[in-house]
């Protein structure tokens, strides 16, 4: 599942900028500004101590600002033994341009700790997480209305309340203190459909790509979700979500799921909850009693599917095994699974790749609803969700009027009358937001990827698009 050590593969910060460097190319831009959007404008690199077990364990931990067009900047903290410099000012940057693509106004950040989670019990994390959290707050690299982190590989809902208490231990006269990290538990300032959002959003951005039929025969697709053979690599919480609502909602079948232990495969499709199960009660998939085992997980990845959903880590798609994909569909669940190299060689096989800086967008979507919510104070729905049944209870009892009056010639729909009183709350609310979010911005990027002949294929065409907007951003500002 890592990255090949090839040296003609380039690393995930020069795949990004490869990429990034591929769209400007098509862009009449100064050649001050490409450079001011290209690079990072900070990384904060802090070296910190906490007695652990009766000794002093010393951690390494960044912050990096890519770009601050628009402020707050946003972006996870990830709590990985892989963690760099490099790696975090390449998610830092890809941040800029997500959020520039699906309008969230955000520059782009990213936080990482060189940690493995798994070595410590959770009062040892929490202690951790606050030395680490406070080294950011007193440089206001955590702040409401500066630098916004979220959760990312390695850390989740948990680590998120930590995180914000302390700052509230530390700004104690701040309204406005929750909205410094989103990504929390519902009881502590968190919203509803943060945890599942970009699971949630992976298969939104599945939904608007299958509403397009010209697009499926790019593809060599037709139809609909339904029945498609889906293997995923990362049962986390991005990949889990996206395989359990794919295969429960739009009947996906998930022939494979890839893990660290290795891979399940069955042409008959995985039970993705029980998967799950086994998971948490095993810490691998090895054992698991339906389907059949692979050690050798990556090697999933080459099997016959039509869609392809890699959500683990960067790099797994590389020059060592690109052209042995036989996906029809890549979506990019993860940030970077595939490389630059790779890239080429999936495009000039004909394999369309939705981007992961469209197709993973959901948490930073999400993650703007909630920092809404913090600002405003109030949760989305609790001023207008009665009030709007209210309005659709005068219809229904129209309608029950006229049932009686037809009698036996005409009835509702079972179901139709509870369905249709009930108002919306704040999960429906966010669903709907992120849904139409991600159609807008599918429908930004398909339009430039069918209007012009120099744009190849949809990452470009997602890069042009959020380029183009930090542009107006800067010029706005007068630069």
């Amino acid at each position: 599942m890592g990255t090949t050590n090839s040296s003609a593969e380039p690393s995930f910060r020069e795949s990004v900028d490869i990429m990034f460097n591929r769209a400007v190319a098509l862009m009449d831009l100064p050649a001050g500004l490409e450079e001011k959007i290209r690079v990072c404008n900070s990384t904060y690199t802090v070296r910190f101590g906490v007695r652990l077990r009766g000794s002093m364990h010393t951690f390494v931990g960044y912050r990096s600002v890519h770009s601050e067009h628009m402020e707050p900047v946003k972006g996870g903290i990830r709590y990985a033994t892989s963690v760099n410099q490099d790696e975090v000012e390449a998610l830092a940057a890809l941040m800029t341009y997500k959020c520039s693509l699906v309008e969230a106004p955000f520059g782009g950040s990213k936080g990482g700790l060189c940690i493995d989670p798994r070595e410590w019990d959770e009062h040892e994390l929490e202690q951790i997480t606050r030395r680490f959290a406070y080294e950011l707050i007193k440089r206001d690299l955590i702040n409401p209305s500066q630098n916004v982190p979220a959760p990312d590989m390695g850390t989740g809902e948990r680590e998120m309340a930590w995180i914000a208490d302390q700052y509230k231990r530390m700004n104690t006269t701040d309204i406005n203190s929750a909205a410094c990290v989103t990504g929390k538990p519902r009881n502590a300032g968190g919203i509803a459909g943060r945890v599942e959002a970009t699971g949630r959003g992976v298969q939104y951005a599945l939904r608007e790509f299958f509403r397009h039929p010209e697009d499926m025969k790019i593809a060599k697709l037709s139809g609909t979700l339904e029945g498609k053979r889906v293997i995923v690599q990362g049962l986390g919480n991005v990949g889990y979500h996206a395989a359990k609502f794919l295969s429960e909602e739009d009947g996906c079948k998930i022939t494979g799921i890839i893990e660290r232990d290795g891979a399940l495969y069955s042409e008959d499709g995985l039970d993705v909850e029980k998967v799950r199960d086994w998971l948490g009660k095993h810490g691998g998939i090895k054992g698991y009693p339906d389907g059949l085992h692979h050690a050798d997980g990556a090697s999933v990845l080459e099997e016959e599917c039509d869609i392809l959903i890699p959500a683990a880590m960067e790099g797994v798609i590389n020059l060592s095994n690109a052209h042995n994909i036989k996906a029809n569909l890549i979506i990019e669940a993860a940030n970077g699974p595939v490389t630059a190299g790779a890239d080429e060689i999936l495009r000039d096989k004909g394999v369309i790749i939705i981007p992961d800086m469209y197709a993973n967008a959901g948490g930073v979507t999400v993650s703007y609803f909630e920092w809404v919510k913090n600002l405003s104070h109030i949760r989305f729905g609790r001023l207008g969700r009665r009030q709007e049944e209210a309005r659709h209870q005068m219809l229904i009892d129209e309608l029950d009027r006229l049932d009686r009056f037809l009698g036996d010639k005409w009835s509702m729909t079972p179901n139709f009358k509870e369905s249709y009183l009930r108002g919306a709350g704040e999960l429906e609310l966010v669903r709907s937001g992120l849904d139409d979010t991600m159609r807008a911005a599918y429908a930004s990027m398909r339009e430039v990827w069918h209007s012009r002949d120099d744009v190849p294929d949809l990452r470009t065409a997602a890069y042009l698009v959020s380029i183009a907007k930090v542009v107006d951003s800067y010029r706005a500002k007068g630069l």
